[in-house]
């Protein structure tokens, strides 16, 4: 069973159409969904959480549709999204004893040690801790519950380097659990790079690309050669090419260009920037 299955979802906004988008998240899996502010992100996880009503498409969620037995459904789901939504007056302890009696499977134990371990205070409250405070918490909210899919909406944004580097960590050890699964979607690429199994590319509400990250990584490349190399290329190999008076670099599929040519590795990152730059061949 995946965890998550998105076939030809829309949503329409003035200005803004989220058009038929399609994909899975296996079991087991990460989804890191890239996209630039205001390609369609967050307004994919509010559909899945039933927070916004879809114009077309279906979402399920395990199996099942997202609308039937929301209540179980959310059971299912951790959620950390750029508000977490919790009072300004509580403190990280009053937090878990009220979720305590929201979630069935709220394993107190557990939250403890991750507010340890994420250095969260217990007794300070929401409204005066840091943006980045604020985040480790609902993090720490999210994977307390029994969950077995995470969506996150921009979870590592305003942590320090060292912090995100761990809370990444966690993420991962969380997928170690076959049933568990996460999506996953931020700006800082390197983090979906490290972490992520599938990746999933939204520009202005457009799904441009859904594919396992290692296929991503193994069929583009990068060359660096001259202007009349360059040109010698069949252009179906070429997906952006840049000419300078010192020569020429291209992004290219690599079953498609000469063995004689050396292509050098690809990052998410600069796949995607490219992808979305206007002059593309």
């Amino acid at each position: 069973m995946n965890a998550l299955e998105i076939n030809g979802l829309t949503k329409s906004f003035p200005g803004f159409t989220l058009d038929n988008i399609s994909f899975t998240l296996p079991n087991g899996c990460i989804l890191g969904l890239v996209g630039e502010n205001g390609a369609g992100k967050s307004t994919t996880i509010k559909l899945i959480l039933d927070m916004l009503h879809k114009d077309g498409g279906s979402i399920k969620v395990f199996g099942k549709d997202n609308t039937e037995n929301i209540k179980a459904v959310k059971e299912d789901v951790g959620v950390v999204m750029d508000e977490a939504g919790i009072p300004d007056c509580l403190n990280a302890r009053q937090v878990g004893k009220i979720m305590n009696g929201t979630f069935r499977n709220w394993n107190n134990g557990f939250y403890r040690d991750t507010l340890q371990r994420l250095s969260i205070p217990d007794d300070k409250p929401y409204n005066d801790l840091s943006r980045g405070m604020k985040m480790k918490l609902g993090i720490a909210v999210a994977v307390s519950h029994g969950s077995k899919l995470l969506l996150l909406d921009e979870p590592t944004s305003g942590l320090d380097p060292v912090v995100r580097d761990e809370v990444v960590d966690m993420f991962g050890e969380f997928t170690r659990d076959e049933n568990h699964s996460i999506l996953i979607s931020s700006h800082i690429v390197s983090d979906l790079e490290k972490l992520c199994d599938y990746i999933a590319f939204l520009h202005k509400g457009k799904l441009l690309l859904f594919e396992e990250k290692d296929v991503l990584l193994g069929e583009y490349g990068v060359i660096h050669c001259t202007e009349q190399q360059l040109a010698e290329l069949d252009e179906n190999a070429l997906l952006h090419k840049k000419v300078t008076p010192y020569g020429a670099e291209a992004i290219v599929r690599r079953g498609t260009v000469p063995g004689s040519m050396s292509v050098s590795p690809i990052s998410i990152e600069e796949l995607f920037v490219h992808m979305v730059k206007e002059e593309t061949i």
